[in-house]
């Protein structure tokens, strides 16, 4: 079994001697194995899209925690289809297992809390020193 990493996620911060500020960038990087393991394929466009996006919020836990409203702009598209991308990612499954996981939760006055994502590294998504999990490339 293959120990390649198909995809990661990484950040950069850069620092402005100018100005003082700093800004901390995120990229989502692809492997050739990605392709090569079948894993996009099998996903799709739309899940591999949506799981990219919902990745790009994605913290060193693997836990991502952007609205309804970011995930359908930066897909492009209005939040009923948004939702329905993201339902259909949660219900996919490479080999059997879940590529993300949604948790929503109530808080203690009741009110529906911001969405959970949890990115898992079956996904081949990870951020910082995360590992993901090994794939057969053939």
């Amino acid at each position: 079994m293959s120990e390649q990493k198909l995809v990661s996620v990484e950040s950069q911060t850069e620092y402005s001697v100018t100005s003082g500020a700093t800004e901390t960038r995120i990229f989502v990087k692809m492997y050739v194995d990605a392709a090569k393991a079948g894993l996009i394929a099998d996903m799709g466009a739309q899940n591999w899209t949506t799981l990219c996006v919902i990745a790009s919020f994605m913290d060193a836990q693997g836990n991502c925690y952007p609205t309804q409203d970011q995930i359908a702009r930066y897909l492009g598209v209005n939040r009923q289809t948004a939702n329905r991308y993201v339902k259909k990612l949660t219900e996919y499954r490479w080999n059997g297992r879940p590529v993300i996981r949604t948790i929503r939760e109530r808080s203690p006055k009741g009110m529906w809390q911001n969405t959970r994502y949890t990115v898992l590294p079956i996904s081949q998504l990870a951020i910082f020193d995360a590992e993901v999990e090994a794939l057969d490339t053939g």
